[in-house]
Formats: C-alpha cells, sequence, structure tokens
C-alpha cells in the first residue's frame, strides 16, 4: 500500500492523471490489446478527468484502445437525467476523448432485470480480461463505489439499498430535495474492485479526513469499506494535505519520506 500526498485538490489530481496517462501508455494499447480502466463519479475525480482531456487534446494519449467499466448507477433515473452516471460521465469525460461508445460500460439501472445486469456487467470485465487499474473515490464514511458501511468485503456487482448519510450528501445534485435523491444503485462489489490489478484511491478534502484515517491506520473493518484495500497487493492512495488532518504526524512524515517516482516505469524519473 501507498499514500501519496499532495499538497492540494489540483496537484492530487494531476498527480493521479499522470498516473493513469503513464499507465496505459507503458500497456501499449492495440487493437488486440485493450487496456481496461475502472472509473468512478462524484465531485473528486472531476480534476483528473479534466487533466486526462488536457492530455489528449495534446496528443500525449489516446483511448481508441481503452476499455472502461464505471462503479455504479442510479436505480430508475433515466439515462438522459442530467444526474445520471452515464450522463456525468459522457458530459465530464467521454465526449471530449477518442473513446468509442461500446468500449464505455456503465451499468444500466433501467434493466427489466437488475440483478441480469449486474451479473452481465462482471461477465463483460471478465470477457475484458480483468480491469488493469480501477480508480475510485470514498465518501465520508469510507464507502467505495455504493459499498455502503456493512457491506461485504468480497461483494460483487449488486443492486444496493443506499445509505441515509449518502441520500443526504447526494440531495446537492438534485436541488436539495431528498425525495428527489434515488434510493437504490446498482454498483460493483468491493471484491470486484479487488480483482483488478491495481487500485487508485482518490481522496481530498477535510471532510474525508477521519476516512483517510479509518482506510489508513486502522484495522480492515466492514464498517469502512475502503479499509479493505489495505489488503490488495497494489493500492495506491492519493490524497491532499487537508485529508491527512487526522493521521498521526509520523504516518505523513513517513508517506512523505517514499519517493513518488516508483510510480513510473522503474521509477526513472518524477511525475
Amino acid at each position: 500500500m501507498k499514500l501519496i500526498i499532495l499538497n492540494d485538490y489540483d496537484q492530487a489530481s494531476e498527480w493521479a492523471a499522470k498516473y493513469i496517462r503513464n499507465k496505459i501508455l507503458h500497456f501499449q494499447p492495440g487493437p488486440n490489446k485493450f487496456f481496461t480502466l475502472g472509473l468512478p463519479t462524484g465531485s473528486t475525480p472531476l480534476g483528473c478527468y479534466k487533466k486526462m482531456i488536457e492530455y489528449y487534446k495534446n496528443g500525449e494519449i489516446s483511448f481508441e484502445f481503452v476499455k472502461t467499466f464505471n462503479m455504479d448507477e442510479y436505480v430508475g433515473l433515466p439515462r438522459n437525467h442530467p444526474e445520471s452516471y452515464h450522463s456525468f460521465m459522457w458530459n465530464n469525460f467521454f465526449k471530449h476523448i477518442d473513446i468509442r461508445a461500446e468500449n464505455a460500460h456503465i451499468l444500466d439501472g433501467n434493466a427489466a432485470d437488475l440483478q441480469a445486469e449486474c451479473s452481465s456487467f462482471e461477465e463483460k470485465i471478465k470477457e475484458a480480461g480483468g480491469i488493469e487499474l480501477f480508480v475510485g473515490g470514498i465518501g465520508p464514511d469510507g464507502h467505495i463505489a455504493f459499498n455502503e458501511p456493512g457491506s461485504s468485503l468480497v461483494s460483487r456487482t449488486r443492486v444496493k439499498t443506499l445509505a441515509k448519510d449518502t441520500i443526504m450528501a447526494n440531495a446537492r445534485f438534485f436541488d436539495g430535495d431528498l425525495s428527489k435523491v434515488p434510493t437504490m444503485a446498482l454498483t460493483v462489489g468491493v471484491g470486484t474492485v479487488m480483482d483488478a490489478k491495481e487500485v487508485m484511491i482518490l481522496i481530498t478534502g477535510a471532510h474525508k479526513a477521519f476516512a483517510l484515517y479509518k482506510a489508513i491506520e486502522e484495522g480492515v473493518n466492514h464498517m469502512w469499506t475502503v479499509s479493505a484495500f489495505q489488503q490488495h497487493p497494489q493500492t495506491v492512495f492519493v490524497c491532499d494535505e487537508d485529508a491527512t488532518l487526522e493521521l498521526r504526524v509520523k504516518t505523513v512524515k513517513y508517506f512523505k519520506g517514499t519517493p513518488k517516482s516508483w510510480l513510473l516505469w522503474g521509477g526513472e524519473r518524477e511525475l
């Protein structure tokens, strides 16, 4: 497990985007060799997506041979609703790059058989050869995707009822009206993300500080599902200074003393 501490949100976003860019370039994807990338929604990854769009427009990277699998989608929200995760991903990322629509996989929260949709999503990941890099964010209660506190740490893609805290946190996207916020979602499981070859978790802001503390300094606990990634062989937590406010001083000093260059193709140069 690695913890990368940057000064602020913008630096953390840029660092994460460079890491994803370099992973794809080093993989050398092609028509018979797709890079598979797991992606989150929410406010945290927006800066990262903006930087990756910039890299694409500068000719530094192509997504033509990249397959993406998103973490979650609301149940019952029309695909074209401005707050659906389909709309979020296409408006904030996909429509600005050269990814093919058939390679951008997002769960269908309006499927006739929701459990079949979840099983199909898992099968598509397997058919793609598994996820090379799964990027995620977390909520203040330490949930990843919609794996709310108490979720099984070996869970797979499934239908999930949202916790009250999550519904309240998401109300800001629905004019502050709790009655408009979906109460159920389709989500990849903790086990689904754990199967990825590598996981990168983005954690920024003081309101996520206690969750980062639980993820880094305490034991694995299904009430803080992000803590499961302590046991993944290749986990990178990327955070800003504000998110470290609950960590012990010696923890912060230890990780700040770890060279960041290990992340790049043999550690030959810094980000």
